[in-house]
């Protein structure tokens, strides 16, 4: 989490920016607010795009984050609260403008809501590289939570690797897994669509009947009951079944009769807010926030972006977006200093 900045006054003519907040029950709309005062090592940035993340944001915008999550939830930079009106966000792609002379004119990422303009400190940004064009540079959170959950899999060569849904999340884990040497990735999603888009990314894809069996690891990231019933139901004995998904409020039913004991399956969480476990101890948030980047020096990469929106129209292209009829994966928001 950031620190808290000072508000900036108002007769500062340069101190507005419009944001996007989520106002009530499928209702966004653009604000003005007051950019914070600019310390030494802060850096005003101009935002070039930002990613939505629909899983988590679709949660927010129909108000059903649960009551008892509303601290964890609570994004940097983030204001208002749960469950509205809320300024949310977490995947902005921008300019540095001002700030400490090395940083001016760089490209960089930062868990920002939608806004564009903002300021940020110095130390919550990850330079965007030269291999990572900055539309694709949205997707870094996603990334960086797609690596950790390799991490609390512990995935190695030659595994079979199952990934259960294929959003944005489910398929960048797939996309990992399938630059282990030796390693049989499936993809498993109900849309026959994404079968075309596994190809590209280098992995095969199956419809829930036809899921493979015995998998060494499988990932389950749809947030459907039923896509964690087939993720149970691929997994070999002992094998590992890592939960991704975030479900929002209510209660979820698991398969867990039939042969799960007896298969004595491990239903393991996995989350990107801390470190996995089996690098804490050597990698801080940055490190892996730089490698996640790194990651994403694939041209492949950039079909997991299918639609755009202009940020003046997000009012009205977002609930578009989170409705049941939404058939693309994750949307880029262009604001209008985007190249």
């Amino acid at each position: 989490m950031a620190r808290e900045l000072k508000p900036a006054t108002k007769g500062n003519a340069r101190a507005k920016a419009l944001a996007l907040w989520y106002m009530a029950p499928r209702e966004c709309r653009l604000n003005a607010v007051l950019l914070p005062e600019a310390g030494p090592e802060d850096c005003l940035i101009t935002t070039l795009w930002s990613g939505v993340s629909r899983g988590t944001e679709r949660l927010v915008f129909e108000g059903r984050v649960p009551a008892c999550e509303h601290e964890r939830m609570c994004a940097p930079f983030q204001e208002g609260s749960f469950p509205f009106p809320v300024k949310y966000g977490y995947c902005a792609v921008g300019r540095v403008d001002e700030g400490p002379a090395e940083m001016r004119g760089r490209t960089v990422f930062c868990l920002h809501p939608h806004q564009d303009r903002f300021v940020a400190p110095r130390q919550c940004l990850t330079l965007v590289p030269d291999a990572v064009p900055t539309r694709r540079a949205i997707l870094a959170a996603n990334m960086e939570t797609a690596l950790n959950a390799h991490w609390d899999a512990g995935s190695g060569p030659a595994d079979r690797i199952v990934v259960v849904g294929g959003g944005v999340l489910g398929l960048l884990v797939a996309w990992l897994a399938a630059r282990l040497p030796g390693a049989e990735v499936t993809l498993i999603d109900i849309e026959p669509g994404r079968a075309a888009l596994a190809a590209t990314l280098g992995f095969a894809f199956a419809l829930p009947e036809a899921a493979p069996q015995d998998a060494d690891l499988v990932f389950h990231t749809s947030a459907t009951p039923a896509g964690l019933a087939t993720a149970i139901a691929a997994a070999g004995p002992e094998a590992r079944i890592v939960e991704l998904s975030w479900y929002g409020e209510g209660t979820v039913p698991a398969a867990l009769g039939g042969a799960f004991h007896v298969r004595r399956l491990q239903l393991v969480s996995s989350q990107v807010a801390m470190v996995a476990g089996s690098r804490r101890a050597r990698w801080s948030h940055a490190r892996r926030a730089e490698a996640a980047m790194a990651l994403l020096a694939d041209d492949r990469l950039d079909a997991l972006i299918t639609d755009e929106i202009a940020f003046r129209d997000t009012p009205t292209q977002l609930p578009k977006l989170f409705g049941s009829r939404f058939s693309g994966l994750t949307a880029a928001i262009r604001y209008e200093a985007a190249p």
